[in-house]
This record gives C-alpha cells, structure tokens and sequence, in this order.
C-alpha cells in the first residue's frame, strides 16, 4: 500500500484518523501500532512475522544491556542478527549471480538458487533498528519498557517503508508523551505537508517518471543526444520529487499524530558542490552514515589518506544500500570521488567563480550520477553518458503536460537560490500559522488534494522509486 494509491487516500487514511482522534490518548499508541502492522502486512504479509520477530529479538537483546557485565557481546549479536538480516534479503540474489558469472566463465557448473524476494522498506527499518541498539548502547537514551513501544517505533506506518529513517533518540519521548503535539496547528501543517508531498509526487514525479522510463526503456545504442539528456533530466527530477515528496507525506503524517520526523530533504538541487549537496539530499541517510559508519572508522580524526578512504567507503556502502547492483556500488563510489577532491583542492576552486555556475557545476555531475542510478546495468549507463557528451542533433517534442511538469519542477528545484526563500518555506513549514496563513494553506491542501486524487483516478502509473529500497 503506497500514500498515492486511492486505497490509501479514501479508505486507509481516513478510517485511521477517525479512530485515532476519537480514542482515549492512552490507546493512541495501541491503535497506531494495529494499523501500522495492517499497513505492513497489505504489502508482505508473510514477512511481517520476521518483522516483529526480529523486533522481539532486539528488544530482549537491550534489556541485556542492563544485566550483563559484557553489553558489548549483545550489541554484536543484535548487530549481526540485523546486518545478516539485511543482507540475506537483499543481497543474496546479488552474490549468487556474481559468483555464478564467475563459475560460468571458468568453465563450472553454476550454484543452484531460489531467489530470495525483497521485503518492501527493510533497508529502512533495519537503520532504524540498528539505531535504537546503538543508542542505548551509547546511553544516549534510556530502553522503552515494553515491547509493544519499541514494536511501534519501528513498525510506525508513515515513515515505515521509505523513511525518513528516524533515529530512537530523536523520538522516544513522543512515543511515550506527545499531547503537547495533539492540537490544530499540527494537525494544519501535518495535512498541508501531506497535500504538498502528494502533489509532489503525482502531479510532477509521476509525470516526468513516464518520459523516463520511455526513454531508459529505449535500447541505449538507439539514443541519441537530445534523448539521452531528456531522459536523465526527467529521471534527475522524478527522483526528486518522488522520493521528497514521498518524505513530506511521511512527515505530514507523523505531525498530525504528534510526531515530529526529521527533515529529509532541504532544496538540494541548489547545491554548490557535492558535499553541500549530501546535506541537503536524503539529509537523514547522510547524518546516519556519519553517526553509525563514518565516525567510528575514525571520522576527521585520522590521517588525510585514511579520511579519503573513509568517505569513499561510507559512499561505497550507501550505493550498497540503495540496490544490490554494481551500479549502485559506482554511483556511490562516484559521489565518494567528488567528496575526496573537493576535500583536497576542488572547494578552493568553486571559491573563486561565481555562485550560479558552482550550481550548474554540482547539478551537472549528479545529473550524470543518476544515470547510473537509473539505468538497467554498468554497460548500459556507460553508453548513455556516451550519448549525452557526443552530439548528434535530433529534437524531441514535449506535450503540454510534460512541458508543464518540467518547467515547474525545475522552478521549485531551483527557487531556493532566491533571496529569503528558504525562511520562507521554515515559516511555511514549521511555524503555528496566522490566521491568513491558515486560511490559505486549508484552500492550498484541499486543490492539491483534489487534484492529485483525481489524477490518480485516471492514471494506472503510479510507481514509487524508493519501494525497492
């Protein structure tokens, strides 16, 4: 079940908030955990049960925390138990298939393998489980006390199966006391957030993701110039969109059951270079990379050489993350070699020229990283990019619908080099709004709504990019 799909939107979220509005606040939580496993369930039924027992076995492993005169052999068991987790799901298939090319090519018989399907959002959550270990471990935060409370910090249906990837510090509190959050100025901003997420995503995301998909469907020897960059650009908007879009709607969500769920995204397009870029971009993938890889392989307290190999590592590891695909190892080894020579002599450079071409500079090269991202495997990636620097002249024709979403995606995507914008958007966003303000966000969140739902109605493509993450 996805938040742009009309079962979600006419039944799921109103039959959810009807009855969490109307319940006592001490079976709020309760509730919230009922429909979030609900939620869960509608799109992997089987795997749930390995969902709540993995969550069961974390919960029993931090109470030894407590007892044992040795905390850090549970941290590790937890630690293995979650990682092997991950990796069995999602990287099975990926180490099968390579050793099996490997076996191929030197002439054995291959390993025999019923693929292993993914479970929908484990990338996430497993983060997020990983978190709350860790945290307590580092006594960052005191356990929750019963298993029913860490069951819905991790099960927690708005941000369960595509982030934001939430840390336990950042929210235990409000898990067990968030009345001071339960009024209408929340529940405003939360409905205006989820509205502008879904606008987001189907009226731009969606649109720009089938011109996409036309063009990397294509047979990348077919392309030619104009093509091969209609596709990248359209693709480096839809991911944009979808996924921030997919973030507003989480944290929307959260808001309006008193939950406050980090910031993902922060106008990253406007980026100067790409370190600036990682703190604007999937801010809470970056900020746990940091936290949970990077500043225990030594952080900046090492010497530049193993600092340099750290950043690439982090970045080789959030490649990994995203997909088990070579591509997803190069484009994370990409974004680590932008960071290794801005680190040694490229951010002295961007100093010196002016602050719009830095922009076009930094977009240029994500632009390219996404074709990796997007494309089917190496060699076809590698043939695009051929095609986008080589020029062989042939236009393309927009329709008025395209013509319509690029243009305005690019206007939001870049609207943030303005003047002011950006506390504009936190007055927006997070501020308790004036009564005119108020007055012009409840019309706002009622267009987008209507015409999101409506395009939807008459729309059978509705993916969602992150879903395989």
């Amino acid at each position: 079940m996805v938040f742009s799909s009309n079962l979600f939107l006419l039944v799921f979220l109103p039959v959810f908030f009807a009855v969490y509005y109307l319940l006592p606040y001490r079976l709020k939580n309760a509730w919230a955990l009922v429909a979030s496993t609900v939620f869960y369930a509608w799109g992997a039924p089987l795997f749930v049960f390995v969902l709540f027992a993995s969550i069961t076995f974390d919960y029993f492993l931090v109470k030894k925390f407590q007892t044992s005169d040795s905390p850090k052999l549970w941290l590790w068991i937890s630690m293995i138990g979650n990682v092997g987790l991950l990796a069995y799901f999602k990287y099975a298939n990926f180490f099968v298939e390579n050793v099996n090319l490997v076996l191929s090519k030197a002439g054995f018989h291959e390993v025999s393998w019923t693929a292993v399907v993914l479970p929908i959002g484990i990338s996430f959550f497993t983060f997020q489980k990983i978190s709350y270990v860790v945290d307590v471990y580092r006594k960052v935060r005191e356990p929750l006390t019963n298993l029913a409370d860490h069951a819905l910090y991790v099960i927690l249906f708005p941000q369960l199966i595509a982030g934001p990837i939430v840390r336990y510090s950042e929210i235990a509190h409000e898990i067990k006391d968030r009345k001071a959050n339960l009024n209408e100025d929340s529940r405003l901003l939360g409905l205006f957030r989820f509205a502008l997420g879904l606008g987001k995503k189907v009226l731009i995301a969606n649109v720009l993701g089938a011109e996409a998909d036309k063009v990397f469907g294509l047979e990348a020897h077919e392309l030619n110039t104009s093509q091969a960059w209609y596709g990248a650009i359209c693709y480096t908007f839809q991911i944009y969109y979808d996924f921030s879009g997919y973030s507003d709607m989480a944290i929307g969500l959260g808001k309006m059951m008193g939950f406050t769920f980090p910031e993902n995204f922060n106008n990253p397009y406007t980026s100067k270079s790409i370190t600036e870029f990682w703190k604007r971009w999937h801010i809470t993938l970056s900020n746990w990379m940091r936290d949970y890889l990077y500043i225990p392989l030594g952080g900046n307290r090492v010497s530049e050489k193993r600092l340099y190999l750290n950043l690439v590592t982090v970045f080789i590891f959030s490649g990994l993350w995203h997909g088990a695909a070579w591509t997803f190892v190069f484009w994370g080894a990409y974004h680590g070699f932008f960071l290794v020579i801005e680190r040694m002599f490229l951010l002295k450079l961007y100093k010196r020229i002016p602050k719009l071409i830095q922009v076009g500079i930094t977009f240029l090269i994500v632009v390219f990283g996404w074709v990796f991202f997007r494309a089917a495997d190496f060699s076809t990636a590698l043939l695009i990019i051929k095609n986008m620097l080589f020029f062989s002249p042939q236009w393309i024709v927009f329709t008025d619908p395209v013509k319509l979403a690029l243009a305005v995606a690019a206007l939001f995507a870049f609207f943030g080099l303005l003047p002011k914008v950006e506390s504009w958007q936190n007055k927006m966003l997070f501020e308790s709004p004036p009564m005119m303000r108020s007055l012009l966000m409840g019309i706002s969140t009622i267009v987008l709504l209507v015409l999101s739902i409506s395009v939807i109605a008459a729309s059978d493509f509705n993916p969602f990019i992150y879903f395989r993450f």
